[in-house]
């Protein structure tokens, strides 16, 4: 049988997950009326929330007796290493645009490393039906960025189709007839050709997506590079440097039919696989037959850019709320982790019962520690830093770059430009996008985003966006300023009292609750000022035999701001933690005790003076 491997790749949120849906829909993967979710690759609880793809999926579909293989991609920058590693297991690429954003950073990371790669890809403008799309300004950006990126003259000549994934129709004209999705089955099979691989020779493949199933224990999935793949043949698995990991039974292969995992009892060198019975191999290791003398190449990830360190919780209220609190049973689920996630760095830190935790920004790590406290651990996390170098030439500092695109109203312009330049950024471009908007690209250290994202949304009333990407190493830029305000802090341990808060109030927005525990050393809310201060959050109201009708009732408190844990972690300080238990996300000073905080601030600024 024939057979074509394509990935999906595209910007975040331009439609690939629900262009598949209709892909699988309409080839007849789904029986007739069988019931399936929307987005149905997005299988996780927080990829269905967040209405994001995280983990890289393969589905297969049969159009006029061909198989084509098709890997649906995350469009986050923070997940660019699923792209890179899927990418090295695909032979053609379909790269979707929004018909009304166009061109955005993500859709320039992932066109690069496809043309890197030597893929010849097929652009779609999706999503035409919307009101305010410019299909052809929108091919013209895809034109110049292929170009810009230095495509070949045959990657030039990319063949182009309009389409509304959500309606599941696609047609090479943008007067064409609207039907279905026929003319891009068609266009995959004319123009992505098939693997060229030798069946003869012995078999191997590269380990691309790694998988933990409850019945099967490790699941590798990739390419199969070349030879033949049979049930409970044996098998050897090498490392990138030729050393050999461990040796095995093939006891579990299984093929991609629909979105089934099926079990086979043979492939083909082109197929996409997935196996099972291994022990110790992981991404990108390659697997073989006995005979396999050297590993296959496998190409190398973009470095991590951004670390966290993870911590034992030590605080008052540690181990009431999870059952997975010792750094043993943290260490041992963070190493699992970097196993299958090859953009993602574990290393012991330099304090007790700590890990530093490196990986490609803030989105990645926190769904990391959501995933993590949704298994039941308990953990504190330090503020993001990011991983900078020596510039090998000059032997100067650098830190990551990051290209921010903005889409903005007219009106917060100012104040999105002043508060990014205050944080080191550089406008390079400012160019009107419509409807009222002003697009800016900006060029700025990655420091200086951290903790920024809620801010620009205040800032924008909630109607900016922005998008960014990994651009390299530039120069240390030099001190960022913070967070502007300081914490208030509890004095005491206990539970938050309504008398108590209502004065607090009047000196900042409070993060707490009536009735919500609280203790020594954890922050309740934002201080007005720029210092911290101490508070008494338990205070109770002193009892007299006067008794004042209703004057109690009339005791108000503003709703506190509630933080999700991606903006809590953007939020604190250098000596702040954030503490994450499996139902609260609370925010602490690293030490409680004030005289010990005390004691640390007179040794960092003596350090520093020095």
């Amino acid at each position: 049988m024939d057979i074509r491997n394509i990935a999906i790749i595209a910007h975040v949120d331009h439609g690939k997950t629900t262009l598949v849906d209709q892909l699988l829909k309409q080839s007849g993967a789904f029986r007739e009326h069988q019931h399936v979710a929307e987005r149905a690759l997005d299988r996780s609880d927080l990829e269905r929330e967040r209405g994001i793809t995280i983990l890289a999926k393969c589905a297969s579909v049969l159009w006029k007796d061909t198989r084509i293989n098709i890997v649906d991609t995350p469009g986050h920058a923070d997940f660019g290493g699923e792209v890179e590693r899927i990418l090295n297991m695909v032979d053609g690429a379909i790269v979707l645009v929004d018909a009304a954003e166009g061109v955005l950073p993500q859709t320039k990371f992932v066109v690069g490393k496809a043309l890197e790669r030597g893929l010849k890809p097929i652009v779609v403008v999706n999503k035409i039906d919307r009101q305010d799309a410019r299909a052809d300004e929108v091919h013209v950006e895809v034109f110049d960025l292929f170009a810009a990126l230095g495509a070949t003259d045959e990657q030039l000549d990319f063949p182009m189709l309009y389409a509304s994934g959500r309606q599941g129709w696609a047609s090479p004209t943008l007067d064409g007839e609207r039907k279905d999705l026929s003319p891009m089955f068609d266009l995959v099979l004319r123009h992505v050709k098939a693997p060229a691989l030798d069946r003869d020779a012995p078999f191997a493949m590269v380990a691309s997506i790694l998988d933990y199933d409850n019945f099967l224990g490790r699941v590798l999935t990739g390419r199969l590079e070349q030879g033949r793949a049979r049930l409970n043949m044996p098998l050897k698995v090498l490392r990138q440097d030729g050393s050999v990991v461990e040796t095995g039974r093939l006891t579990k292969l299984m093929g991609f039919r629909g979105l089934e995992r099926v079990a086979i009892e043979e492939a083909v060198a082109g197929d996409i696989i997935a196996i099972a019975g291994l022990t110790e191999a992981t991404v990108p290791d390659s697997i073989g037959a006995p005979e396999l003398t050297a590993p296959l190449h496998a190409i190398p990830v973009d470095p991590p850019t951004l670390a966290m360190t993870f911590r034992v919780n030590d605080g008052p209220l540690g181990g009431r709320e999870g059952k997975k609190v010792t750094s043993r049973q943290i260490r041992d689920r963070l190493l699992r982790e970097a196993e299958g996630n090859v953009a993602i760095k574990i290393t012991e830190s330099a304090e007790s019962e700590a890990f530093e935790v490196a990986g490609r920004g803030e989105l990645q790590l926190g769904v990391l520690i959501e995933t993590m406290r949704r298994e039941g651990f308990e953990l504190t996390i330090g503020r993001p830093r990011v991983l900078t170098r020596q510039n090998p030439d000059t032997g100067e500092r650098e830190e990551p770059m990051e290209e921010v695109l903005v889409d903005v109203d007219e009106p917060y312009t100012g104040v999105v430009v002043e508060k990014l330049s205050r944080r080191k950024g550089q406008l390079q471009d400012m160019r009107p996008s419509g409807g009222g908007k002003v697009r800016l690209t900006f060029t700025m250290p990655s420091r200086g985003l951290i903790g920024y994202h809620g801010e620009f949304l205040t800032d924008t009333r909630g109607t900016g966006i922005m998008n960014r990407l990994f651009a390299g190493y530039g120069p240390w830029a030099g001190p960022i300023e913070g967070r502007r305000n300081g914490s208030l802090i509890s004095n005491s341990d206990g539970e938050a009292i309504h008398y108590s808060l209502f004065y607090l109030q009047e000196r900042g927005v409070l993060f707490v609750d009536p009735g919500d525990k609280v203790y020594l050393g954890m922050i309740l809310g934002e201080h007005s000022r720029g210092s911290d201060l101490d508070v008494n959050p338990i205070k109770e109201k002193k009892l007299t035999n006067i008794r004042a009708a209703g004057k109690d009732d009339a005791m108000l408190l503003i709703p506190p701001r509630r933080m999700s844990l991606e903006q809590a972690i953007a939020y604190i300080e250098d000596d702040e933690l954030v503490e994450v238990t499996p139902s609260a996300v609370r925010l602490r000073k690293r030490h409680l005790d004030p005289h010990e905080r005390k004691r640390f601030e007179r040794k960092t600024d003596a350090e520093a003076a020095a």
